[in-house]
């Protein structure tokens, strides 16, 4: 599910102005505080970069991969083709002479 974009950004929080009151918080601890929450967004967004682009690179190692399964499945039919044609082969030689001995 896709959230809507961010509204704030790290220069955004930096620049933002608080009004000050008489009883209000301490600035200092507020800076503190705001200092964390830029340092988190730039984190996630490096890391959403760094998902996107992996995202870019498996979509272009995606088509690649399915043309690989599609040969490897097309020789394993090919293979067990061989392999059930070899083992009716060998049925017919070993049952068909239990079944002629058996008549005779």
């Amino acid at each position: 599910m896709m959230s809507k974009r961010a509204q704030l950004n790290g220069k955004a929080i930096l620049e933002k102005d608080f009004k000050t009151t008489m009883r209000g918080y301490s600035q200092e601890e507020v800076d503190e505080f705001l200092d964390i929450i830029i340092q988190d967004y730039d984190a996630f967004n490096q890391e959403i970069v760094r998902l996107q682009q992996e995202i870019e690179k498996l979509k272009k190692t995606t088509p690649d991969l399915q043309q690989t399964r599609t040969r490897a499945t097309q020789q394993n039919t090919q293979v067990n083709y061989d392999v059930l044609k070899r083992l009716s082969n060998l049925e017919k030689e070993v049952f068909g002479k239990k079944f002629i001995e058996a008549d005779e």
